[in-house]
C-alpha cells in the first residue's frame, strides 16, 4: 500500500479517476469529486454512480464506511486519516448507525493509499487526541504479542508504543504543537501497520463489545479497556514495551486524557455480565496469547468499572 504525506501529494496517488469521497460536513472536498456522502457513520447503502475510487477524509467512522463502500463496489481505496485511529491499515470495518451503535462489520476493502497531513489534525479535539491516540497505542501493544503476529513488525509496533508514549501528553497539554502532533501521527501511522501486520487481542475485544452496545468511543475505551489487558498478559509482554512499565505507563496515559473508569462513561454495572461473554466470544478475545473465558474478562471490567 502507497503511504504519502501531505495533501499535495493526493492528485497524484488519485491519478485522474473520479473520485466519489466520503467526509463529513466539517471537511471541503480536497480534489475535485463527482460525488460525496456526508451523513457518518451509517448503515445505509451508498450508491457511488460512475466514481473510479473511493476517498476517505475523516476518522475511524468515516473510514470504516469508506471500507464498506470499498468492498462492496471493488473500488479501490485512498483514505485520509483526520485521527490517530489506524482503520486506515486493516481491510476489514464496523458497520455502524448514526447513534455509533454496532450494527455489523466485514472485510475486503481494497485499500490502495493512505496520505496523511499534520494540518487536518490540529484543530481536532481534547478527548478526540487522547482517544484515538490511546486506540493507536493499544494496537501497538497488542500486535506485540496476539497469536499469530508478525514478529518482523515487532520493531515497528515498539516503537509506534514510543512515539505515542513520548508525544501524546504534549499534544494533550499544546493542541497546536505542530512538532508533537506530526510525531503522533507517525507513532499512530506505525501502529496502524504493526495492527495490519499483526492483529488485535483482548482489549479490543472488550472496547469493542461495549463500544458497539452503547454507541461509546472506541478510543475512550481502548484506554480504559488496556491497562487490564496489558496486565492479564504480562507473560506475554514484550520486557522493552513502554520501560518495561506497559500497564502503568498505558493508565498513566489513560487519565492523562481524561479517561478513567467504565461507569465514568455512563456503562451499566448490571450489565457487566453479558458484555464480559460478549467479549470473550469475539475474534481478539480467541486471539489473545491467554485464554480469556468470560469470568476472566468480568473480572477484568470489573476492575475498571
Amino acid at each position: 500500500m502507497k503511504v504519502r504525506w501531505g495533501l499535495d501529494a493526493l492528485p497524484e496517488v488519485l491519478g485522474g479517476r473520479r473520485v466519489y469521497l466520503l467526509a463529513t460536513d466539517r471537511w471541503a472536498a480536497p480534489v475535485d469529486v463527482v460525488a460525496r456522502w456526508s451523513e457518518l457513520p451509517t448503515e445505509r447503502e451508498i450508491d457511488v454512480g460512475a466514481a473510479e475510487v473511493v476517498l476517505a477524509l475523516g476518522g475511524g467512522s468515516t473510514i470504516d464506511t469508506a471500507k464498506r463502500v470499498s468492498a462492496a463496489t471493488g473500488l479501490p481505496l485512498v483514505s485520509v486519516p483526520t485521527t490517530y485511529s489506524g482503520s486506515e491499515w486493516t481491510q476489514y470495518f464496523g458497520v455502524r448507525d448514526a447513534g455509533r451503535r454496532m450494527r455489523g462489520g466485514g472485510v475486503g476493502a481494497h485499500n490502495e493509499a493512505i496520505v496523511y497531513d499534520v494540518e487536518l489534525t490540529l484543530g481536532m479535539p481534547r478527548s478526540v487526541s487522547g482517544g484515538t491516540a490511546l486506540n493507536a497505542l493499544a494496537h501497538a501493544c497488542e500486535a506485540l504479542y496476539v497469536k499469530g503476529r508478525d514478529p518482523a513488525a515487532d520493531s515497528i509496533a515498539l516503537e509506534a508504543a514510543g512515539l505515542i508514549f513520548e508525544t501524546l501528553p504534549q499534544v494533550l497539554a499544546h493542541g497546536d504543537d505542530r512538532a508533537a502532533r506530526e510525531a503522533l501521527l507517525e507513532g499512530a501511522a506505525k501502529a496502524g501497520e504493526a495492527l495490519a501486520r499483526s492483529g488485535l487481542a483482548l482489549a479490543h475485544a472488550m472496547a469493542q463489545a461495549i463500544g458497539g452496545r452503547y454507541g461509546l468511543p472506541h478510543g475512550a475505551l481502548n484506554a480504559i479497556c488496556l491497562p487490564p489487558a496489558l496486565r492479564f498478559n504480562e507473560d506475554f509482554v514484550p520486557a522493552g514495551l513502554l520501560g518495561g512499565r506497559a500497564a502503568e505507563r498505558a493508565e498513566e496515559l489513560a487519565h492523562v486524557a481524561g479517561f478513567t473508569t467504565l461507569a465514568a462513561l455512563g456503562v451499566p454495572a448490571e450489565d457487566l455480565p453479558e458484555l464480559a461473554a460478549t467479549a470473550a466470544a469475539r475474534a481478539g478475545a480467541q486471539a489473545n496469547p491467554r485464554p480469556a473465558s468470560a469470568a476472566d474478562v468480568l473480572a477484568l471490567l470489573t476492575s475498571v468499572f
